[in-house]
């Protein structure tokens, strides 16, 4: 995937993104402390904020451009969010939730249910669910859209460790198995270690730092990467 933002500009009070970078990667991290705009950039990919200025195109695709006034709704996008509250629908059940206006091949259903193993969880609605079968649910959901790029923001942020790692190897069959790209945000460097190729240290709406997780831990000692935020 490639993704390109030409000196894109968002701003609330006290608050502002500044990005003019190209970035490619099959799984690209958002790193940073809490409030350093990570979702809100998220938000600017999957359509949900509209920038003031300036232009992203993701594969040749130009999703918005303030000049020529493009602004692709987040429907037609395809594009698969996962938001840090699961947005699932409390009164369907894990089966009404993945099937919500999906129209979709019973294979499909059957795929990602076997994939991320929810074949005992179909019948039960979310308040009868654990915070790992949940995230497990909304993954699924995601993936009914069949999308081209997964948006998920900081997934694992509300799990113990044990439950982290489980998370983390359905995150790895999703892109050994559908070989969708995905942009991950998180606060936590161990988990862009293990998942992701591309790393985006962002600090105060800007991007501080790029590169692997490799390259960018060798430099630690000048934008403390290790650091746990």
């Amino acid at each position: 995937m490639k993704l390109e933002f030409h000196n894109v500009r968002w701003a609330t009070k006290g608050f502002s993104i500044s990005l003019n970078r190209i970035v490619t990667g099959d799984a690209i991290a958002l790193f940073g402390p809490s409030g350093s705009g990570k979702t809100t950039i998220l938000e600017i990919v999957a359509g949900l904020r509209k920038p003031h200025e300036g232009k992203v195109v993701m594969d040749g695709e130009t999703l918005f451009d303030s000049r020529t006034r493009i602004h692709v709704p987040p429907r037609k996008r395809g594009i698969g969010y996962v938001p840090q509250d699961l947005a699932l629908f409390p009164h369907f059940n894990v089966r009404e939730n993945l099937l919500f206006q999906a129209d979709k091949s019973k294979r499909l259903l059957e795929d990602v249910v076997s994939v991320l193993e929810l074949e005992m969880l179909l019948e039960r609605v979310p308040n009868q669910l654990s915070g790992g079968e949940k995230q497990r649910v909304a993954f699924a959901r995601a993936l009914m859209a069949e999308p081209r790029l997964l948006l998920l923001d900081e997934p694992l942020s509300n799990l113990d460790a044990q439950l982290k790692q489980k998370i983390l190897s359905y995150l790895n069959k999703i892109r050994e198995i559908w070989n969708i790209p995905m942009i991950y945000v998180s606060h936590a460097a161990e988990e862009c270690a293990v998942l992701c190729d591309r790393v985006l240290v962002i600090r105060q709406g800007e991007c501080a730092a790029e590169g692997s997780f490799e390259e960018l831990f060798e430099k630690q000692a000048s934008f403390q990467f290790h650091a746990r935020f």
